[in-house]
């Protein structure tokens, strides 16, 4: 796949979840594809590079505790499951969550 087929609002939108390594190995490839292809993406995707390297330095890299992670999860799959109803299955857990909209 070609930077030209993998818009660049898409790539910049993801590009938190590639420098975390968060996506799933085939979107990473096409990310980092594109990123090696498109100049602009590249220079915006070192610039937040650039800004997570600095946040851990004065951060101390330090990641929020299990709990919080999973409230927050939860509000997440809370907020999903009130928009569009229906099932929503967790990735990070091995429980799916499934939730109806109350209408």
């Amino acid at each position: 796949m070609s930077a030209e087929k993998t818009p660049c609002s898409d790539v910049l939108s993801e590009v938190w979840l590639f420098l975390d390594s968060e996506c799933d190995p085939g979107r990473r490839e096409t990310l980092r594809q594109h990123l090696d292809e498109c100049s602009p993406c590249l220079a915006q995707y070192g610039l937040y590079e650039q800004l997570k390297v600095l946040l851990a330095r004065k951060c101390g890299g330090d990641q929020a505790p299990d709990e919080f992670r999973e409230r927050v999860r939860a509000s997440i799959r809370e907020t999903v499951i009130q928009h569009r109803g229906g099932h929503v299955e967790v990735v990070s857990t091995s429980a799916p969550v499934e939730g109806q909209r109350d209408d």
